[in-house]
């Protein structure tokens, strides 16, 4: 079927003529909805089947689904097109970036209208003021906030194009207390820990996130991160985790991640699920295994993917975290150490050889002068054309850079990626962060997950692939995410929940950005409503920012 012309229709007062008694002031009939949606596909979050029907809004409100026979202020007609809840990604690093452009473009492009942050362990606060002011230096003009339910109240004061929930990370709260050093917390640090995730669920937080392969997340024995994520035990918010290890070690780190939840009593979220390196492919049957017997169990235990083969993270993630204690500037000094380099450089190229070669790295970000042009390139080639080893070239790339340093690995297997997505347990994320072909946000070559993760499951994944069905994986992007994290009256097509939507022509919505030139709109995405206003009309950004903070239901009143 060729794509459908997307017309828009608007009527004056809708159907309410002017009436009156003679004698008597006319009085307009007040319009049944401000915005009524004409014959769409209903695919409604639930799972149930696709039907035709209608939806009507007002305010930002779901007013009726089905068959809607008043006439609204405002009609569009969708025929042709599927019409969806907004997409929740329920793995988002659009934590920062919002501050830097709130129109959120390539997030709002793809139909995400519900972002849920503080992933990884990372979470805007707890910071102490000298934090804040690092955080501000690195990362430019930021809102002045100091914790989770700060930063919810400043994305209320920005309003981003964009709704933003938030979970407390783990990593942020260690290093508030503990600082980066490779230790156990003690008593007294562990009970304001727990006090710091007490005060971030009263501030919104609708879950506690790990990642413990970075630092100082990953100093913390499985022990301690139960302690902290007890304190959600009747809440119904999740601990979720980027696990100790997504490679060689996964199956153990699963493991630790399910009995964390156990010992603490909540449910378990695990972070974009992998098992990276071809020695390791095999794993991710296991692994389904693993979380298929915890949910016999009674464990309420779900996991998220992005529906790509290679990862991003930061190039210091070659080495293991053991070897990067005391903070950036210890392990950049280790790095040429005598008596220590030797031992770093032969973790590195067991990593790489896991990945399979150098050219399995390609660099996102660069920012010094000196290597800035290395942006977008594979480290294999890179080091090639400079005459250098590639280990080398690694070690100058951290040294000239401060460390900060972004990278995307291809690791994982396509058969495994499609598997993990159609899944019942599992979930679709982006994992990326919010950004625009233009301005501040287009100056790196990020994962192209940023700009393309929902429509790439909708176009490669269900049309193409026939991986799951239409219905199944608007699910996974809808109510699934929203009922995991007890966040109410959103993800479905149902009257009285908010009126967040995303229309998508079935026959052409697919990904546009590519590993080679990530800034790129996906297509077939010609409308984006949120909290009833249309911010993507006829596929362009109309420029509202209707977005808001959606604080979970234990948060302080």
């Amino acid at each position: 079927m060729k794509r459908r012309e997307f017309v828009e229709r608007s009527t004056v007062l809708g159907a309410g003529a002017l009436v009156g008694l003679p004698g008597a002031p006319f009085v307009p009939r007040r319009p049944r909805a401000d915005l009524v949606l004409r014959n769409a596909t209903l695919v409604d979050g639930t799972g149930r089947a696709a039907y035709e029907g209608d939806v009507a809004v007002t305010g930002d409100r779901i007013e009726a689904v089905g068959r809607v026979d008043g006439r609204g202020s405002e009609e569009i007609d969708l025929r042709g097109l599927v019409l969806a809840p907004g997409f929740v990604d329920i793995h988002s690093h659009a934590d920062l970036s919002l501050f830097t452009n709130p129109k959120a473009e390539s997030r709002i492009r793809q139909g995400v209208t519900l972002e849920v942050t503080g992933q990884d362990g990372g979470s805007m606060g707890p910071w102490s003021a000298a934090e804040r002011t690092r955080i501000r230096e690195s990362y430019g003009a930021l809102a002045d906030f100091s914790d989770v339910g700060g930063f919810l109240d400043a994305i209320d004061r920005l309003r981003p194009a964009v709704n933003v929930a938030t979970m407390v990370g783990q990593g942020t709260i260690r290093g508030h207390v503990v600082g980066f050093r490779d230790r156990p917390a003690n008593d007294g640090e562990i009970r304001l820990m727990r006090q710091l995730v007490r005060e971030a669920v009263a501030g919104g937080a609708v879950g506690l996130s790990s990642g413990l392969e970075y630092t100082p997340g990953s100093f913390a024995p499985a022990e301690e991160i139960a302690e902290l994520a007890s304190e959600l035990k009747g809440t119904g918010y999740p601990y979720a985790s980027h696990m100790r290890n997504e490679d060689d070690r996964v199956l153990a780190a699963l493991e630790e991640c399910i009995q964390i939840g156990l010992r603490a009593g909540v449910p378990v979220q695990v972070s974009h699920l992998k098992a990276m390196g071809e020695r390791n492919w095999w794993k991710a049957d296991a692994a389904l295994d693993m979380l298929r017997h915890a949910g016999a169990s009674g464990v309420d235990v779900h996991f998220d993917r992005y529906p790509y083969v290679a990862y991003q993270t930061g190039l210091q993630n070659l080495f293991p975290a053991s070897m990067r204690s005391g903070g950036t500037r210890a392990f950049l000094d280790r790095l040429v150490a005598a008596g220590e380099k030797e031992a770093l450089e032969r973790a590195a190229r067991d990593k790489i050889a896991m990945l399979g070669s150098w050219d399995a790295v390609q660099i996102v970000s660069a920012n010094s002068a000196k290597y800035g042009n290395l942006r977008g390139q594979r480290l294999g080639k890179a080091a090639q054309a400079a005459g250098v080893d590639p280990y080398q070239l690694t070690v100058e790339l951290l040294r000239d850079n401060g460390g900060s340093v972004s990278m995307i690995g291809f690791g994982m297997s396509e058969e495994n990626t499609e598997k993990l997505l159609a899944h019942p347990l599992g979930m679709i994320c982006s994992d990326g962060g919010s950004y625009a072909p233009y301005g501040v946000l287009s100056r790196s070559s990020p994962h192209p997950r940023t700009y393309g993760s929902f429509p790439r499951v909708l176009g490669y994944y269900v049309r193409e692939r026939r991986a799951l069905t239409l219905e199944s994986a608007v699910r996974k992007m809808t109510s699934m995410p929203a009922r995991k994290l007890r966040i109410s009256e959103r993800g479905q097509l149902e009257p009285g929940f908010y009126a967040d939507l995303v229309a998508f022509d079935p026959d052409t919505v697919m990904d546009g950005a590519t590993f080679e030139d990530p800034h790129q709109y996906p297509v077939g995405i010609p409308l984006v409503i949120v909290n009833g206003v249309i911010t993507l009309r006829d596929g362009e950004h109309t420029g509202s920012l209707a977005g808001r903070a959606v604080r979970g239901a234990a948060a302080a009143r």
